[in-house]
C-alpha cells in the first residue's frame, strides 16, 4: 500500500466519524467547570509586586515611559540576533513581571526550550501574575494531556487556541487532510504573530517561536533568526493588538475544544508531568544566568539602542473575515511594509527565508526597477542546502531570471554551515568528531551522510516521535500536504549542525529598520496574520543593516548570478527559458538561468563585489545551482515543483 493510501484511509475514517469530535454545549460547559474548579488560587508570594525579580531589561521600559512625553515618545530597541540570548531575555523578563504576561505564538513545542518557558509562565502565575497564552492551533503543544493539564493549572493562568478547525486543539496528519477537504480556506488562515509582552512595558517580537531550533538548542538543524525587544509606550499598542486576538471570534479556551474537553470529562484534569530535559545542565545554566543582573546588563542591556518613535504595524483577526471590506481594513502589515519599500530611494536590504513573491509585490519591485535611478535591492535568503522548505525553494528557483534581470535583485543565499553568523554551535549539544574539522567547525563526511542526528535518535524514517518533523510542528505550511518528507532538509555532502535562515527583517535607505514576522510572501499577504516593528532611526537601522550584511558576507552566503553563457545559441536558450518561465503552471526548461557563485579572494580580489561589477567573473567561481547538496532524488522532486508548483504559491 502506498504512503498516500496509508494517509488517506485514516483520513476517510476520521471524516466518517467526524461528529464524534464535537461536544454539545452542555458538555463544553461541564468541561469548563471541571477545569475552573481544578485551578488553584494559592499564591507563592504575598508581596504587592508579586515577588518580581529585579531586571535591568524591565527597567528599560520604566525608564522609557518616564522619559516620554505626549508628543515625544522614547523607546529602547534591542536586536536579539543570538538564540541563547533571545531565550535568556525571555526568561529574565518573565521573572520580572509584576502584573501581567501576554504570550502569542505560532509554535509552542514541548522540547527543552518550550518547557523551560512554560515552567516560568506557571511560576509567574503562582506568584500572582496574570498569564495569558495564545497559540495557533496547527502548532500548539503536541500532547492533549499537556493542554488538559494547563486548562486547570492555576487561576492566574489561561491558555487559548486560535482558529481550531475541526473543533480540536490538536489535529494529526489524517485530520489535516480532512480539514483541507472540508474547510480549505479556514485551515489556511493562521495566526503567525509572535509577541511576548510584560506589564505593557516591554515586548519582544520577531521570527522566533518556542522550539529548540529557534534558540540554537537543536543538535541537527537550527535557525538563524532575529527578534526585537522594544521597551516604551509602543508596548501598549502591542497589548491592544494582543487583546483583539485574545477576544477574537476564532479564539477558543482550550478546555472547550473537543479533544481536550473530552479528556477532562473522562478523567478530570491530569497532572503536568515534571520536565524531562534532554540537556538538563543547559536548562539549569540558562535558568541561573537569567537571575544574574550583571550578566543581563552586560550581554543585553548594554546593546540596547535609545530611539524615539516606534511604529507597530499588525494585522487584526478580522483579516480572516469573509467580508472583503472588513478583511482588507484589518490587513495592516502588508500595505505598511509595501509602502516602506516603495519609499526607498537608495537601497532596500531585505531578509526573508522564502523568496516567493506575490503578484502585487512583483509589480512593486518591477516599478522600482523602472525608475530613472532605481534603488539597489539586496536580498538575503535560504539556499537549497540551508532551507527547511525545499518545495518553496523549488518554486523560487523558477523565478530566478525574473528576480535578477527584471527586478534587479542582488540575491545572497545562506550556506548550510556559515562561518560567522550569530549561531552558538556549543549550545546545540551536538557531538562533533574531533578530526579534520572543516567548514567552520563542521566535520567532513562522505557525500551520502546526512547531518548527524540527535544523540539517542532512532533510525526509523517513519518514526514521528520527533516533533520537529511532524506535520504540525513546522512553519512551512504547504508541505504538510505532501507528508513528513517535505519537512526534511535535503541531504548534504558534509555532516554537521545545519543552519537555516528564518529572520524577517528589512532596512530602507540605511535609516528605517524593520523586524517582524512577515515573510514577504503570498501567504503572509493573504492568509496569515502578521506584525512588524518599524523604527526610523539611523543608529538602529545601521545596526540592523550590519547584522544582515554579515549574513551575506562570502563566508556565510553564496551570491546568485547568471550562469556563464554557453558558447553557442545563448540568445535562443534565453528566449526559450523566458517563455517557459512565464507559463502559468509549467516550467519545463531544464537549464537554470542562474547559479551560485563563491568568492575567491586574491591580490586582485580583496573585497566582495556585486554581480554587476565588471570584475565579478574574475573574483567569483560558479559552484552550481545547488551547491553543497547531495541532491540525489531531490533533483527530480525539485524540478517537479519548479515545473508544476506555481499554483501552490498562494499557500506556501
Amino acid at each position: 500500500m502506498s504512503r498516500w493510501w496509508r494517509a488517506l484511509l485514516p483520513a476517510l475514517l476520521a471524516l466518517s466519524c467526524g461528529a464524534c469530535a464535537t461536544m454539545s454545549q452542555a458538555q463544553r460547559e461541564h468541561a469548563t467547570r471541571i477545569a475552573v474548579s481544578a485551578r488553584s488560587a494559592e499564591l507563592d508570594c504575598a508581596a504587592a509586586d508579586h515577588c518580581a525579580q529585579d531586571s535591568p531589561l524591565h527597567a528599560l521600559g520604566e525608564k522609557a515611559l518616564l522619559a516620554s512625553g505626549p508628543d515625544d515618545p522614547r523607546h529602547y530597541a534591542l536586536i536579539l540576533d543570538r538564540g541563547p540570548q533571545a531565550l535568556l531575555a525571555r526568561i529574565n523578563l518573565l521573572r520580572s513581571a509584576q502584573a501581567k504576561i501576554d504570550l502569542q505564538t505560532y509554535i509552542f513545542d514541548e522540547d527543552d526550550a518550550g518547557r523551560l518557558v512554560l515552567d516560568e509562565l506557571l511560576a509567574a502565575a503562582r506568584r500572582g501574575v496574570q498569564v495569558r497564552v495564545l497559540v495557533d492551533q496547527l502548532s500548539a503543544m503536541e500532547n492533549v494531556d499537556t493542554l488538559a493539564a494547563l486548562a486547570g493549572a492555576h487561576a492566574n493562568f489561561e491558555i487559548r487556541i486560535y482558529n481550531p478547525v475541526l473543533n480540536r486543539a490538536r489535529i494529526n496528519y489524517p485530520q489535516y487532510l480532512v480539514a483541507g477537504i472540508c474547510c480549505f480556506r479556514r485551515l489556511n488562515q493562521r495566526m503567525h504573530n509572535k509577541l511576548l509582552l510584560v506589564d505593557d512595558e516591554v515586548g519582544i517580537t520577531g521570527g522566533r517561536n518556542y522550539q529548540d531550533d529557534y534558540y540554537d538548542w537543536d543538535p541537527e538543524y537550527n535557525f538563524r533568526d532575529r527578534d526585537l525587544l522594544v521597551a516604551g509606550p509602543v508596548a501598549r499598542e502591542m497589548g491592544a493588538n494582543f487583546e483583539a486576538f485574545w477576544n477574537a471570534f476564532r479564539t477558543k479556551p482550550v478546555e472547550q475544544l473537543g479533544d481536550v474537553g473530552r479528556r477532562l470529562l473522562r478523567t478530570g484534569v491530569p497532572d503536568l508531568p515534571p520536565p524531562q530535559y534532554t540537556q538538563p545542565q543547559r536548562a539549569q545554566a540558562m535558568s541561573r544566568d537569567a537571575s544574574d543582573p550583571a550578566l543581563i546588563e552586560r550581554e543585553l542591556v548594554a546593546q540596547a539602542i535609545p530611539v524615539g518613535a516606534v511604529q507597530f504595524i499588525a494585522d487584526l483577526p478580522q483579516k480572516h473575515r469573509r467580508d472583503p471590506v472588513r478583511a482588507e481594513a484589518a490587513a495592516q502589515a502588508t500595505p505598511g511594509l509595501n509602502h516602506l519599500i516603495s519609499s526607498a530611494q537608495q537601497e532596500v536590504l531585505l531578509q526573508t527565508p522564502y523568496l516567493v513573491l506575490s503578484g502585487p509585490a512583483q509589480q512593486m519591485f518591477e516599478s522600482l526597477q523602472e525608475r530613472p535611478s532605481p534603488p539597489d535591492v539586496i536580498i538575503s535568503t535560504n539556499s537549497l542546502a540551508s532551507t527547511d522548505s525545499f518545495i518553496t525553494y523549488a518554486l523560487s528557483h523558477k523565478y530566478k531570471r525574473r528576480y535578477l534581470r527584471d527586478f534587479g535583485f542582488q540575491i545572497y543565499e545562506l550556506k548550510p554551515f556559515p562561518e560567522t553568523v550569530p549561531v552558538d554551535l556549543a549550545a546545540t549539544g551536538a557531538v562533533l568528531p574531533d578530526a579534520s574539522l572543516t567548514l567552520a567547525g563542521q566535520q567532513a563526511m562522505p557525500a551520502t551522510t546526512r547531518a548527524m542526528p540527535p544523540a539517542g535518535a532512532g533510525n526509523d524514517d517513519n518514526d514521528n516521535s520527533d516533533s520537529r518533523g511532524t506535520p504540525m510542528q513546522r512553519e512551512f505550511f504547504a508541505g504538510r500536504y505532501f507528508g513528513n518528507d517535505a519537512h526534511q532538509p535535503v541531504p548534504l555532502k558534509h555532516a554537521g549542525v545545519r543552519i537555516g535562515m528564518h529572520a524577517k527583517s528589512m532596512v530602507i535607505d540605511n535609516r528605517i529598520g524593520v523586524v517582524g514576522t512577515h515573510n514577504f510572501d503570498p501567504r503572509s499577504d493573504h492568509y496569515n496574520t502578521e506584525s512588524a516593528v518599524v523604527i526610523e532611526d539611523e543608529a538602529f537601522a545601521q545596526a540592523l543593516a550590519a547584522s544582515i550584511r554579515n549574513d551575506i558576507a562570502p563566508e556565510n552566503s553564496w551570491v546568485i548570478a547568471r550562469r556563464p553563457k554557453p558558447p553557442v545559441f545563448s540568445g535562443l536558450e534565453y528566449s526559450l527559458a523566458k517563455i517557459s518561465e512565464h507559463l502559468p503552471i509549467f516550467d519545463l526548461w531544464p537549464v537554470s538561468y542562474a547559479v551560485s557563485y563563491d568568492f575567491k579572494p586574491g591580490p586582485q580580489c580583496m573585497l566582495p563585489l556585486p554581480p554587476d561589477d565588471p570584475q565579478f567573473s574574475q573574483c567569483y567561481e560558479p559552484v552550481g545551482a545547488y551547491p553543497e547538496v547531495d541532491i540525489g532524488l531531490k533533483r527530480i522532486s525539485t524540478r517537479i515543483f519548479t515545473a508544476f508548483g506555481a499554483g501552490l504559491a498562494p499557500i506556501l
